[in-house]
């Protein structure tokens, strides 16, 4: 037989807690997500800033006035009522000597009997009189006994006076004070005035005992008042400061959403134009600036439609010129041991500049592609390694003449990515002649890395280097570090170029870092699957060896610089190839 446990069981407990801790996960997840919802609302609109800011600030203003307000006329209050019972206690003071001078001891005949006449008397004339003030005579200083304390109307007055008050009047003083207590049944504030009366046989004390509650409501019905016109003045500035705001405010979300949709390509989008103020002469100076914008964009897009064309024309143009020439001079090539040592020369340098010449007019017509957007990838499952080996065969004679010496760092398994092999082909065949080129006869130094995500290829050189900015500039169309170098392998001027065009239509990385003095290195990081997003690449940019000012590059703290995904931009990240920011220039 199985028993449920009692509810106060540890069971019953843990079931209890996890209960409540679930409700506060719930709870709590959802405050998350009402003040994540609050804040963005907060940081998205100026209105909703404007208005709250406004009845805050308008909020705090309304109710210091109203506290400084209601303060004021308490005390405005409390000081009349002061001045009436001082006044009121001056008068009975002086009725209650003359009334006292009569009787030289306490015990004669009549003197209890005047004691309580005058009480009444000081208090309105009936001892039932109901208008709330008390008043009390006593004596403190005076035998025990010999008179009794009277009040009209009769209530025990000796709770009502502090023995501070007490002492003070019994000193000769006047003196009051302000207090809380029972009075009338009801608990209440109420103003105590003391003042000693001087007789033929000592000293009798007369109080006066007067509610506040008259006061003390007018006080709540001014600050009653003055709450509720504050709170309609914030409401009535909450609402104008909308308004307003939404004056403003509109015409800006207009020309916001007017600016995007001329971002987006909709270059006709213009604002609506209402009335002579401010705002409309916003909207005129917007759409003017529209206009010329797209008639700038409209000129520039047909300028650089005809500069794309004048391109492909020329190219194609020069192909048939260019040929009949290619086969003039591929006969006197043939014929160059027959001529004199000059002619035979003049025909190896026609046959060099002509070689020169097809390869610039290839690599115009590549650039007019990716500059009209007609570039194509081809990926297709490709082993890298006999990629790499067949750009070092290919450029094997032009090392050993300039005396560099390239080696390879590569993996012994194949390394399978989706790529284009002829584009990919095309940028080492770039790197490393350019490495070879620039390598001052010493070693190039060629890596292949891989990961789960992507695949790197570095090319390593140790000649002059680049120095500070350079590696932003390499990339740029018929730029050359030193023009004064005579070039070995006779190029364009355009492979860097086409280079970083081929790496991001991969959606990849071609990266240079170079230091004067320690080479230069260039990165290639391709996704190994085609369309992804790469985030990191298996290989660093800055090398090993290099020599950094800051620490060395084993510190941890090396930068890699070069071009990002974007046009003009800059990578710049972790030198082990870790988390990496684009920043756009």
């Amino acid at each position: 037989m199985v028993t449920s446990p009692p509810p106060d069981s540890p069971t019953a407990a843990a079931r209890w807690l996890r209960a409540a801790r679930a409700l506060w996960r719930v709870l709590a997840a959802r405050t998350a997500r009402l003040a994540a919802s609050v804040h963005q609302t907060w940081r998205r609109s100026l209105q909703l800033r404007v208005v709250t800011i406004t009845l805050v600030a308008s909020s705090l203003l309304v109710g210091g006035f109203a506290y400084l307000i209601a303060d004021k006329i308490t005390s405005i209050l409390v000081e009349n009522a002061q001045t009436d019972v001082r006044l009121r206690l001056q008068n009975g003071s002086d009725y209650a000597g003359k009334q006292f001078r009569a009787f030289s001891q306490p015990q004669e005949a009549q003197f209890q009997d005047t004691v309580e006449g005058t009480v009444n008397y000081l208090a309105g004339g009936d001892p039932t009189q109901t208008n709330g003030v008390v008043v009390a005579i006593t004596a403190d200083r005076v035998p025990a006994g010999t008179i009794e304390p009277r009040t009209s109307p009769n209530v025990p007055v000796r709770p009502l006076i502090s023995s501070e008050l007490r002492a003070s009047v019994a000193a000769g003083n006047v003196a009051h004070q302000i207090r809380t207590g029972a009075l009338g049944g009801k608990r209440t504030k109420y103003l105590v005035y003391g003042s000693p009366v001087p007789t033929r046989f000592g000293q009798v004390e007369l109080y006066y005992v007067v509610p506040l509650d008259r006061q003390d409501a007018t006080a709540r019905d001014a600050r009653a008042t003055v709450v509720a016109t504050g709170m309609a003045l914030v409401l009535l500035l909450g609402l104008l400061a909308a308004l307003v705001t939404r004056l403003v405010v509109t015409p800006v979300r207009v020309a916001a959403r007017t600016a995007q949709r001329l971002s987006a390509g909709l270059l006709d989008q213009r604002m609506v134009v209402n009335g002579e103020d401010d705002l409309a002469l916003l909207a005129a100076s917007f759409n003017q600036m529209a206009t010329n914008l797209q008639r700038q964009i409209l000129r520039l897009e047909e300028m650089s439609r005809l500069q794309r064309r004048f391109t492909s024309d020329v190219s194609h143009e020069l192909r048939t010129p260019l040929t009949t020439v290619r086969m003039a001079a591929d006969l006197i090539f043939a014929e160059r041991d027959g001529f004199d040592p000059a002619v035979a020369r003049s025909a190896e340098l026609l046959q060099a500049e002509l070689d020169r010449f097809e390869e610039l007019l290839t690599d115009l017509l590549e650039i007019s592609r990716f500059d009209a957007g007609f570039a194509m990838l081809d990926a297709e499952p490709t082993d890298l390694v006999p990629v790499v080996h067949r750009v070092t065969e290919r450029l094997a004679g032009l090392a050993e003449r300039v005396g560099v010496t390239i080696e390879l760092d590569l993996p012994d398994s194949p390394v399978i990515a989706e790529v284009d092999p002829r584009r990919v082909e095309r940028v080492l065949r770039n790197l490393v002649g350019n490495a070879v080129e620039h390598g001052e006869a010493k070693p190039v130094l060629i890596t292949l890395g891989v990961d789960q995500n992507a695949v790197a290829i570095t090319v390593r050189d140790h000649g002059v280097g680049l120095k500070p900015g350079e590696e932003k500039l390499v990339f740029n169309r018929f730029w050359r570090a030193d023009p004064s170098r005579a070039r070995q392998t006779g190029g364009t001027g355009l492979g860097l170029s086409i280079s970083l065009e081929d790496a991001r239509l991969h959606g990849g990385w071609l990266e240079a870092w170079g230091a004067p003095g320690q080479g230069a290195q260039f990165r290639l990081t391709l996704p190994a699957r085609a369309g992804d997003r790469l985030t990191t690449s298996p290989l660093r940019l800055v090398p090993a060896d290099a020599a950094l000012p800051f620490g060395g590059p084993r510190d941890g703290g090396p930068l890699a610089i070069g071009p990002g995904s974007g046009a003009g931009a800059l990578a710049i990240g972790p030198a082990e190839g870790g988390d990496r920011v684009e920043v756009t220039s």
